[in-house]
């Protein structure tokens, strides 16, 4: 009889062993590329004052274009062909030869973008005598309009 109990207490103890060991072990993958492309993820941001750094930010929006165009931007499929069109160089998106008639006040607001543009770090801004004058340089462009 003791024979057995000191069997069964082996085979028992051997099973807990074989579970402890197994129960619990998790197995970590490794990490996978997801994609081919470099990131593209953006923060634009409109406020009133004269530089980046002191301007009162009024509208912020999140731009992502790669791997597929999302965000809180109001038309994120139409911003990224726009920046992917003059190759994220966000100057070119500003008309500086306005026709527009504006007055002449002077009550800046600056456009900023920071972030990522296809794996690069992105931090770009520019300054508008006025409200007017910023509609007028955005013109009909629609990355920079939110």
């Amino acid at each position: 009889m003791r024979r057995t109990l000191k069997a069964v207490g082996a085979a028992a103890a051997a099973a807990t062993c074989v579970l402890a060991a197994t129960a619990g072990t998790a197995h970590a993958e490794a990490p996978q590329t997801k994609s081919l492309y470099a990131p593209s993820a953006l923060v634009l941001t409109v406020g009133q004052g004269e530089d980046a750094g002191s301007a009162a930010v009024e509208r912020a929006v999140t731009l992502t274009c790669a791997p597929r165009p999302a965000g809180s931007h109001p038309a994120p499929a139409a911003a990224c062909a726009e920046l992917a069109e003059v190759n994220g160089r966000f100057t070119e998106l500003v008309d500086s030869a306005s026709d527009a008639i504006c007055t002449k006040e002077w009550q800046p607001y600056t456009v900023t973008v920071a972030g990522v543009w296809n794996g690069k770090q992105v931090n770009w801004s520019t300054t508008f005598a006025n409200r007017c004058e910023m509609k007028a340089g955005l013109g009909e462009g629609v990355a920079l309009s939110f």
